[in-house]
């Protein structure tokens, strides 16, 4: 045996095989071929059962991928057989602990495909490895399967959940959350009521009657479902999505008002129709002293915009109490307030936002909000950019609850 053939008998890892030749081709990429056979004093385990087998029912050659050996693609020639098992009644294949078998690959091979899966796209470790692209996915998915496949629900009790852009053309996935542990549970394509439907069922009729609260946005869809399976559950509505929907249809509508108003005063009118993001910002995120300036020179000369701006701080507050008495007495404040300015855009939002009065009163006993699930909204995003976007729904889905564990 030669030097090259020593050092590949050191390295080893083929466990009952011994190597009967070795060959190292040129070209690029590199090439090396390793024959091993079969230690002849080795006992024959049927591959099915696991259990020994009586005799060889024929031979047969296999070729395996291994681990690249001095920068060279290596390949395994294998001289194996296949065994008559009395237990599974008839021939099968020699068991090879290494080997993984529904891959053609060693399992140290497999192991550090799998390891690179979680940081590294599947393209790039297919091309750096030389492998098929649906290889590195079949691996990594069959992998996430065996860990993510079934969730435990035996203790959730409060949820948060969301919907998320899936593809381009309005389609959307929701996704269930479980905020106190930063754990995705569940994911499902749609967002309509069977879609979030399949949740529940997958969560059984004793996990339903567990839910003690659940946190989304001002979503009728994800409310009813709630209700219809968890009636005990509290539902709890997100200060984000509120807020973001009163700049919209508040703060917007009224600086596109004033800036139609002052159409006579162009310098004013510049002034109110650049100003979107700095009404939008809360005041403790403004980059600079200058801006701070320039937001209380704006409210101090338009009125309609310090009352919109006001309220909106003031609708934030509801959030911080813990009791809800005195979060019911601050939002009818609020109302009469809203319903005393005048400011029609105004007055249309706080008439809509009543009949969801009893999701902001249940923040003050489940301090909840969904910024967990905007965050993980955002690791959404960075995953389909990773992938360059997934033609399989389930696997995206797994590398989602992957990304979230708990």
């Amino acid at each position: 045996m030669g030097g090259d053939e020593e050092l590949l008998a050191s390295l080893g890892g083929w466990s009952g095989f011994e190597i009967a030749d070795f060959e190292r081709k040129g070209g690029d990429p590199e090439e090396i071929w390793i024959t091993l056979r079969r230690k002849p004093d080795e006992p024959l385990h049927c591959g099915e059962c696991g259990r020994e087998a009586s005799r060889i029912h024929e031979y047969q050659e296999r070729v395996v991928r291994d681990l690249p050996l001095f920068d060279a693609r290596t390949y395994l020639r294998i001289e194996s057989c296949r065994v008559w098992c009395e237990h599974c009644g008839g021939p099968k294949r020699l068991r090879i602990d290494w080997i993984d078998e529904q891959q053609r690959l060693t399992k140290r091979l497999a192991g550090s495909i799998l390891a690179l899966c979680a940081h590294v796209a599947i393209n790039h470790i297919a091309g750096f490895f030389g492998l098929n692209w649906h290889t590195v996915k079949r691996l990594d998915k069959r992998r996430l399967r065996e860990r993510f496949g079934e969730v435990d629900y035996s203790d959730v009790r409060v949820i948060g959940v969301d919907e998320f852009a899936l593809h381009k053309g309005h389609r959307y996935a929701t996704v269930v959350v479980e905020p106190s542990r930063r754990r995705v549970l569940w994911v499902g394509k749609g967002r309509d009521r069977a879609s979030f439907r399949r949740f529940f069922k997958e969560l059984g009729t004793e996990g339903c009657a567990r839910i003690e609260a659940v946190v989304m946005d001002q979503s009728s869809t994800y409310e009813l479902e709630v209700r219809a399976h968890c009636p005990q559950a509290e539902i709890v509505f997100d200060l984000f999505h509120i807020i973001a929907k009163y700049g919209r249809e508040v703060i917007d509508r009224v600086r596109v008002d004033e800036a139609n108003r002052l159409r006579e005063d162009r310098a004013a009118r510049r002034v109110v129709k650049s100003s979107r993001w700095l009404l939008l910002r809360n005041r403790d995120s403004l980059r600079s002293p200058a801006q701070q300036v320039q937001l209380n020179e704006l409210l101090a000369a338009n009125t309609a915009l310090m009352t919109a701006y006001v309220l909106r701080e003031d609708l934030k507050q509801l959030w911080r109490y813990r009791h809800r008495g005195y979060a019911r007495r601050a939002w009818d404040g609020w109302y009469q307030r809203a319903m005393d300015s005048g400011i029609r855009p105004l007055m249309r939002f706080a008439e809509r936002l009543k009949p969801y009065l009893h999701g902001i009163l249940a923040h003050s006993r489940w301090p909840l909000h969904t910024s967990l699930i905007e965050g993980i909204n955002n690791r959404i995003k960075v995953i389909k950019r990773t992938a360059y976007g997934f033609r399989d729904d389930e696997y995206f889905f797994l590398k989602i609850k992957a990304a979230f564990p708990g």
